[in-house]
C-alpha cells in the first residue's frame, strides 16, 4: 500500500491541545473531556514534549481516589513518550504504535515533535484510518 509511505506531516493534527507539567490532573481531565480528546501531551514552557496522559488512565485513577485535587501532571504523566517526526511515514507510525504497545493493545496517539523535541502536532490511529480509507 503506497499510502503508507505518505509522511506524518501530511495528515497530522497541527492544533494540538496540550497541558503544562504544573497543571492539576483534575483540570487536565476536564480539559480532555471538554475538548473530546483522549490524551494530552504535556509540554514545558518552551513547548518541549515532557510527557503524556490519557483519559483512560486519569479517569480510572480519579475514580479510585488515587489522585488528590493537588496532584499535578508532572507527578502522574508517562514520561517515556513514544513520538514521531513529521518526516516519518505512516508505516513507521503504525509500527511504533504496534511495537510499543502492550501484547493486547496498541498506542492510539503519537505526538509529533521537531528535531528539538518541540510539540508540533499529533496523530492518532483514527487519523491514519480516515486518511487511508479516503484513498482506497
Amino acid at each position: 500500500m503506497e499510502q503508507l509511505n505518505s509522511t506524518i506531516e501530511e495528515i497530522m493534527i497541527k492544533n494540538v491541545i496540550s497541558a503544562k507539567t504544573n497543571e492539576s490532573v483534575v483540570d487536565a481531565f476536564e480539559n480532555m473531556l471538554k475538548n473530546r480528546v483522549s490524551c494530552l501531551p504535556i509540554v514545558n514552557i518552551d513547548n518541549v514534549l515532557m510527557g503524556i496522559i490519557t483519559t483512560t488512565d486519569v479517569g480510572y485513577n480519579l475514580i479510585k481516589d488515587v489522585y488528590t485535587l493537588e496532584t499535578t501532571l508532572e507527578e502522574v504523566m508517562t514520561k517515556d513518550v513514544i513520538s514521531v517526526k513529521p518526516s516519518e511515514t505512516i508505516k513507521q507510525a503504525l509500527q511504533k504504535m504496534d511495537i510499543n504497545g502492550t501484547a493486547s493493545e496498541i498506542i492510539n496517539q503519537l505526538p509529533v515533535v521537531d528535531d528539538d523535541g518541540k510539540l508540533i502536532g499529533i496523530i492518532s490511529d483514527g487519523d491514519i484510518i480516515r486518511y487511508i480509507s479516503k484513498l482506497i
